[in-house]
């Protein structure tokens, strides 16, 4: 099953868990409540978001004057990628990351630390650059805004359940326990997955565009190992950002676990030197990251 379609099948399921619950609480005027004034914060959010992050981080936007070597790798990245050129942002911090914003590929942004410049060579980071205006073209942030509305109407159905009790004249229990804890929870969960189903396909999309998978594997082994060693400030202080980078600033080992917004680099690792025929020296890069997970016996991209 691809990418997309897994993320659609997530995006559903968030979808029916939000009108399940809608059914368990005490009167539609409750959730119609609930879902507008979500509706309204998430989408004034989503409106802003790229200015909202750009901000958030201290990014500063870059001319071709002032980074031509970065300007000129985009701008031919992007005609592979076959979108619009996007604002290229430099984020002044040790932490070595980046990420993409925008709501559309007319309206994209992409944003790299100095701290990633100085740790990778010029393949390395055509793949990173490569990676970021995948998320572009794939309209990934659209996809997350989406799903983050829907997460936040759960939330707020949640909060709506403590005034208005259950369907009935007294508070059902069961209803209660699904608005206050379950739902949230699950809407949580889901929207993780959608956010690692996404990083295999902005990893795959990346690798066709540079053309050069290993190089993208090499870094992300160099960025999640300096992500541990060097936290994100920003991250630290809004954790809810952490799922905008290429790789999580909290690095965890073994598996894609049901907690953590980015798959796990040994398994990106794996697959991308699956991509490339099994070539390319991947057990330096995984004991880099110090981890022991076996590799997956077929792609996640599969």
């Amino acid at each position: 099953m691809s990418g997309t379609a897994k993320t659609f099948m997530l995006m559903a399921a968030m979808t029916a868990l939000f009108m399940a619950l809608g059914f368990m609480l005490a009167g539609r005027s409750g959730m119609l409540i609930a879902l507008a004034v979500a509706g309204a914060m998430n989408a004034w959010a989503w409106w802003n978001s790229d200015s909202m992050a750009l901000r958030m981080h201290k990014a500063r936007e870059v001319s071709a004057a002032e980074a031509p070597e970065l300007h000129a790798m985009v701008e031919r990245l992007s005609a592979r990628a076959g979108i619009p050129v996007p604002r290229v942002n430099i984020i002044d911090s040790p932490h070595a990351n980046a990420f993409a914003t925008g709501r559309s590929p007319e309206k994209g942004a992409i944003a790299v630390t100095t701290g990633l410049m100085r740790i990778l060579n010029r393949d390395e980071l055509e793949g990173v650059v490569a990676h970021e205006l995948a998320h572009i073209r794939n309209r990934d942030t659209l996809i997350m805004t989406v799903t983050a509305t829907i997460a936040g109407a759960i939330g707020m159905l949640g909060n709506f359940a403590m005034m208005f009790g259950g369907s009935q004249d007294r508070p059902n229990p069961v209803a209660m326990l699904v608005a206050l804890i379950v739902a949230p929870f699950a809407a949580m969960l889901v929207q993780m997955a959608i956010s690692r189903t996404r990083e295999y396909g902005a990893d795959k999309a990346a690798a066709e565009i540079s053309g050069k998978p290993l190089a993208l594997a090499s870094a992300l082994g160099k960025l999640s190992s300096r992500a541990a060693q060097v936290p994100s400030e920003v991250a630290n202080r809004d954790p809810a950002v952490a799922h905008m980078y290429i790789v999580h600033p909290a690095i965890g080992g073994g598996r894609d676990s049901l907690f953590s917004t980015h798959p796990d680099p040994a398994n990106r690792i794996a697959a991308l030197e699956a991509m490339a025929g099994g070539a390319g020296d991947g057990g330096g890069r995984r004991s880099a990251l110090d981890v022991g997970a076996p590799r997956p016996a077929a792609s996640p991209w599969n």
